[in-house]
C-alpha cells in the first residue's frame, strides 16, 4: 500500500471526523487513563500519523530516559507498516523519522515556560517546522492553572497543536465525566478523551469536544496487542 492510502484508511481519519475535525493548530487536547492504560501508545499513534503526512513532532516526555519512547515509535510504526503492508517501508520510516524530536524534562525541576523556551528555539533558531506537540509523562497534581493558560496562549503564538497524557489516580470518577485530575484545566483543553477499559481492549472515551455536546461515540479502541488505535468492530 502507499502511504497516501495508509493515511486515508488510518483510524484517527474517524477521530478526527468524530471530533469536528480534530485537534487544530493552536489548540490543547488531553487523553486520561490509569496506569497502563496505553496513554503514551495513543500519543505516538496520533504523533506517528502526523509524520506519514510528512508533518513536524515535538515529543516531550518528563519520564526518566528517551530509549522507551523510541522504542514506542519503532514499534507502532512496524505494527501499521505491516498491517497496511506498506511499500518501501524502510525508505518511508528513515524518511519521516527525520521531522521528529524528543525533548526530556524533570517536571520538578522547571515550569512549563522553559519547556516552552526550548521548543521556541528549536522552532526559530533550529528551523524546525513543528505542527504538533505530544506531551507525555506531565504530572497534573503539579500544574496550576496559570500553566495551562500560558501553554494555551504559546500554542496559538507559534501555531502548534498540544497533546497531553494525563494519568488518573481516582478510581473513584464516573467514566462519562472530567476526571478530577483535569478538572482545574478542562476549559483550556479542547478535546478530553479518556481510555475506559472495556473487556481485552481500551475504548476511547470522547469527554469534551470543542464546547459541543459530545454526541457520539469514538467507535475507536486501543488494541493492547498491537499498540494501535482501532476501529471497533
Amino acid at each position: 500500500m502507499i502511504r497516501s492510502e495508509l493515511i486515508k484508511r488510518s483510524p484517527i481519519r474517524l477521530l478526527e471526523k468524530t471530533t469536528h475535525g480534530g485537534l487544530q493548530k493552536g489548540a490543547l487536547g488531553v487523553i486520561a487513563g490509569a496506569t497502563g492504560t496505553g496513554k503514551t501508545a495513543c500519543l505516538v499513534h496520533l504523533a506517528t500519523d502526523k509524520l506519514f503526512q510528512e508533518k513536524h513532532v515535538i515529543h516531550v516526555s518528563f519520564s526518566e530516559g528517551t530509549r522507551h519512547i523510541i522504542a514506542w515509535y519503532e514499534d507502532i510504526f512496524k505494527e501499521v507498516a505491516r498491517r497496511h503492508n506498506l511499500d518501501c517501508a524502510t525508505d518511508v520510516h528513515d524518511h519521516i523519522i527525520k521531522n521528529r524530536v524528543i525533548m526530556n524534562f524533570k517536571q520538578s525541576d522547571l515550569h512549563m515556560q522553559k519547556v516552552e523556551q526550548s521548543i521556541k528555539t528549536l522552532v526559530e533558531k533550529g528551523n524546525f517546522d513543528a505542527d504538533i506537540v505530544v506531551v507525555d509523562g506531565y504530572n497534573f497534581s503539579l500544574a496550576n492553572s496559570d500553566e495551562f493558560c500560558e501553554v494555551k496562549r504559546f500554542a496559538a503564538e507559534l501555531n502548534l497543536a498540544f497533546w497531553f497524557s494525563a494519568h488518573t489516580p481516582d478510581s473513584t470518577d464516573e467514566l462519562n465525566e472530567i476526571p478530577e485530575i483535569i478538572k482545574p484545566f478542562e476549559y483550556d483543553f479542547e478535546i478530553i478523551i479518556r481510555l475506559d477499559p472495556h473487556d481485552e481492549e481500551m475504548k476511547l472515551d470522547l469527554l469534551k469536544d470543542h464546547g459541543e455536546p459530545v454526541a457520539q461515540d469514538t467507535h475507536l479502541i486501543l488494541d493492547p496487542h498491537i499498540l494501535l488505535i482501532s476501529k471497533e468492530n
